[in-house]
């Protein structure tokens, strides 16, 4: 709408760096000379109180000086200014200026001057009122129906409405309920007061309920309140709009009729005088600002509401009569008459820029040139649309939510790990019980190419390991210039840590043409810690309770050429044996094979064998990638360690309960323990003396109570993360060995670690448990389904703390079956229904029945068979029966519901589900079913018939 602009009368820019708000901008003929022509007077943040008088000799003028009345600098901030009849024995215009602890009222009188300078206009203080409380605004009126003058009330930051009957102070009251100030306005027709609550409800006080309600001084002390004798204070009625008010104004341009409009964040309300709606609009931007006015139309209100876009929008009620572009945001919006000239509007901006304007058009002059007409070529047009039908399909190929990282960045990030350990360990506070903890150094260095604004950089390592510092701020970088720190990265806890990588963060602003204050731009490197720093060579052990054997295509290195910094040189190449002692006090042992192309490592924990393998598998990769060998590949033919594995989820499981029963204790402790001193406080308030009745022995019990609860819930919460640390190095080292079991891709590896290892840390609100639950049998029911039936289930949209660790073990060891079975990971829908194709006609899969009534033997590890095992396996006759037995039981009664045509299909169905029961012994019994039921859905699509 750029045709249907505010038509510009008489503008001007207020100081410089000055902030003005809604209450800022008041129109009144203040100076009482009887001409009807109003005066613009605008108060700031900064204590400027000025008054215009507008009369430009022609519209869009700038300036003249005499505009300007009055400008004098009061000493506090200004935070609205009203104009009313607010000094007694008068019933002239008197100007209220409301400040954070002072309200001041002012006449504002004018000499007629003898020279060309003009008349001069000057202020006087008729009386002050200091307040107790911090302002927010205010509202006047002739409260409870008085003539010929206007009180006033203040709302308070605190929910105090403080009344003024002129000169002197009359009460004080409390909101209920009260959390922040909101608008507030005066209906003199209801002697109401109207506000918009915390709770977004509009609310309405009467004002004799205000005046006869406690005082607010009475307030603190709840006794006193009980004894006094006004009564309580309760709001008249109250309209839920469903969201915070911006303003708030009460209109009654008849004697008939007022109304209360409120202006929300999204929708704009019309009420009543008691609550009703009378209409409401919902807005479709944000508004700033509004002020209804008498409209032309009998039973009408016009209405004038700006936006943050700049534009002034007029309602006739719910219609939209006009739309204006108006130079900038306002934050007040008034009208008024200047010289013969009514309805001017005035609008005030949050950074002075003050303008009286009109509406109208600006018509535009530019005629767009013709177009040419030329030929179309089709073929060229084609080729271009698929040329960019290409382009759009390769765009929408990437599931990057982030843009790709430029190739030369303004700011680089890197950091270099020293090959040896601090000579003199920089540990700070560690609780590692190990008699020297050893600390590495990381160099970082920062360069920029461009002038990098207010940079900060931040170290991270994942716990129980730290630094020594992971904060710094710097300077303003300029172009070609660098920045080096030097950090000591510890073991801090008394664990284990489930990795060695630590992150660099820099953030820092460029400054453009179009953005001076900069655009935030971040930066970041990772970099590797060594094994050395969480462990020492020992002498390695012959016997462990858990062992893993990774199986390669290449002959054995010995291990001086793979670990030199834990092997001595002397030992030659014969070192086949290598022993890690961790500073949390286990030790783990690797073994080369001398024989076979193997290695075994082996511990008496499961979550220390992770970090040794994975050096082992990392080093041994780098090994062949630096002779050029392409072809070298890690894989496990052993059983996944999943009954061991449950073990560590059961003790995180039993700790995270432990924690929630420590809570509720400790809440009841804590309600018992303020109920005795409650009981206590009253005894001891009572003027006669009384018995405590071993009420403060109680209270010393209780206390000791809530202190050892405490101590114990903060004990639980250290062993927890303890556990959560080893749960973690478990789940990375389940995470490996089923990809070298199942040789899965990169993207599934990424898949398989977003399931197992969701969360960084663990919480009571959002636990590993339920969250891995969730992935798991998101899986299950997607790229791993057996049927579309299980793609159709429909998964808990919320999750919550489970009862016990059953369901999830039961989901993580079918979603092992089914990678066994063929299963591949995948996130697209396509793949997933092929992969439920592959997985019903390609191999079988194990129903829900059985895996249920499977018995694991405690203290072995479960084995998952290849499709060939299963195959061969014979199952016995009375298990045999029981499971023909059960299907023939279900597609009874679903035969003797079904009717028509769905009896027809429950009878087939019986037949395939008696059939199916001995499918999976005989290969011959497959081919028969398969060939039954593409019949028996031919016959139906072809004949429609009822059978009896």
């Amino acid at each position: 709408m750029s045709l249907f602009k505010a038509r510009d009368w008489w503008s001007t820019i207020l100081g410089e760096k000055e902030e003005f708000d809604q209450g800022c901008l008041c129109v009144a003929d203040v100076d009482n000379s009887g001409s009807g022509q109003d005066k613009v007077i605008v108060g700031s943040y900064k204590g400027y109180l000025r008054i215009f008088n507008p009369h430009p000799v022609k519209p869009g003028d700038e300036v003249q000086p005499e505009d300007l009345l009055l400008e004098v600098q009061l000493r506090e901030p200004i935070l609205q200014v009203e104009v009313g009849k607010f000094v007694s024995g008068t019933e002239g215009l008197h100007l209220a200026v409301l400040h954070c602890r002072k309200l001041c009222v002012y006449a504002v009188s004018g000499t007629q001057g003898n020279v060309e300078h003009g008349n001069q206009y000057q202020i006087k203080l008729m009386y002050e009122h200091n307040l107790q409380r911090t302002a927010c605004n205010m509202t006047y009126g002739p409260f409870g129906g008085v003539k010929g003058r206007d009180l006033i009330c203040i709302q308070s930051m605190d929910g105090m409405l403080m009344l003024f009957e002129q000169e002197s102070y009359a009460f004080g009251r409390f909101l209920p309920g009260f959390l922040l100030p909101g608008p507030l306005a005066y209906s003199s027709r209801t002697d109401s007061f109207i506000t918009v609550s915390s709770c977004q409800q509009v609310e309405s006080y009467k004002y004799q309920v205000l005046a006869f309600a406690t005082d607010a001084d009475e307030r603190q002390d709840t006794e006193q309140r009980k004894l006094s004798s006004g009564k309580r204070l309760v709001v008249d009625w109250v309209l839920n709009i469903g969201e915070q008010a911006r303003d708030i104004c009460v209109v009654s341009f008849n004697q008939g009729v007022s109304s209360v409009f409120v202006l929300g964040e999204r929708n704009f309300f019309c009420l009543k005088d008691n609550g009703q709606i009378r209409f409401m609009k919902k807005l479709d931007y944000s508004p700033s600002c509004f002020i209804p006015y008498c409209s032309v139309q009998e039973g009408t209100i016009n209405t004038l509401i700006a936006n943050h876009s700049k534009m002034l929008n007029v309602y006739q009620d719910v219609t939209l009569k006009w739309a204006t572009q108006l130079p900038c945001i306002p934050v007040s919006v008034k009208v008024a008459n200047f010289q013969d000239l009514k309805g001017v509007i005035v609008t005030l901006s949050d950074d002075g820029h003050l303008q009286c304007s009109y509406l109208g058009t600006d018509p535009s002059l530019f005629q767009a040139p013709k177009v040419d007409s030329r030929e179309i070529n089709y073929e060229e047009m084609n080729a271009e649309m698929k040329e960019l039908q290409k382009i759009i399909r390769e765009a929408t190929k990437t599931q990057d939510i982030l843009p790709e990282s430029e190739k030369q960045r303004d700011v680089t990030v890197t950091a270099e790990v020293s090959p040896d350990l601090d000579e003199e360990s920089q540990a700070i506070d560690s609780e590692v019980k190990a008699g020297t903890v050893p600390s590495v150094t990381v160099k970082i260095t920062i360069q920029s190419r461009v002038t990098a604004q207010k940079p900060n950089m931040a170290v991270c390592v994942q716990a129980p390991l730290a630094v020594t510092c992971d904060q710094f701020v710097f300077d303003d970088l300029e172009p070609d210039s660098s920045e080096t720190v030097v950090v000591s990265v510890f073991l801090k806890e008394n664990c284990s840590p489930s990795e060695l990588e630590g992150t660099c963060m820099v953030s820092y602003n460029i400054s453009t043409e179009l953005n001076p204050e900069g655009i935030p731009r971040v930066s970041q490197c990772n970099f590797s810690l060594p094994l050395k720093l969480v462990c020492f060579p020992v002498q390695p052990s012959k016997s462990a309770n858990h062992k893993l054997t990774i199986d390669t295509n290449k002959p054995p290195i010995s291990f001086v050429t793979i670990f030199p910094d834990f092997v001595d040189p002397s030992e030659g190449d014969q070192a086949n044996a290598l022993g890690f002692q961790f500073l949390t006090g286990s030790k783990t042992t690797l073994l080369a094979s001398k024989t076979s192309q193997r290695y075994r490592i082996q511990s008496d924990q499961l979550e220390d064998l992770w970090l040794v393998t994975k050096e082992l598998i990392h080093r041994l990769e780098e090994h062949f990638k630096n002779q050029n060998c392409k072809d070298f590949a890690c894989t496990f033919s052993g059983s996944i360690p999943l009954q061991e594995y449950f073990e560590l989820i059961d003790q995180h499981f039993e700790l995270r309960l432990n924690a929630e029963k420590y809570q509720e204790l400790l809440s009841e402790r804590a309600v018992q323990f303020r109920a005795i001193e409650r009981r206590l406080l009253t005894r001891f308030k009572d003027k006669t003396p009384a018995p405590l009745q071993h009420l403060d022995t109680l209270l010393e019990g209780t206390f000791r109570e809530v202190i050892a609860l405490a101590d114990a819930a903060e004990e639980n919460q250290v062993n927890m993360f303890q556990a959560f640390a080893k749960l973690k190095s478990a789940t990375h080292l389940v995470i490996m060995l089923i990809s070298l079991w199942q040789k899965l891709s990169t993207d599934q590896t990424a898949i398989l670690e977003a399931t197992l290892l969701p969360l960084a840390e663990d919480t009571q609100e959002l636990g590993w448990e339920e969250t891995v639950d969730a992935a798991v049998s998101y899986l299950l029911r997607t790229c791993l389904s057996k049927s579309s039936k299980e793609q159709a289930l429909t998964l808990s949209s919320q999750l919550s703390m489970p009862k016990d660790t059953s369901r999830l073990k039961k989901n993580i060891t079918l979603f092992c079956d089914r990678l066994a079975k063929g299963g591949r990971l995948s996130l697209s829908t396509d793949s997933a229904t092929h992969q439920a194709a592959v997985m019903s006609g390609g191999c079988a899969t194990i129903p829900e029945s059985d895996l249920e009534e499977r018995t694991v033997v405690p203290g072995s590890t479960a084995m998952f068979a290849s499709h060939e095992q299963t195959a061969k396996q014979k199952s016995k006759p009375g298990k045999k029966r029981k499971i023909m037995l059960f299907h023939f039981e279900v597609y009874r009664s679903s035969f003797q519901n079904a009717c028509g045509h769905m009896k027809q299909m429950a009878f087939i169905s019986a037949f395939i589900g008696i059939i199916s029961s001995f499918s999976c012994y005989n290969s011959t019994m497959c081919r028969i079913l398969r060939l039954f039921s593409l019949f028996c859905q031919e016959w139906l699509n072809c004949k429609d018939q009822s059978w009896n």
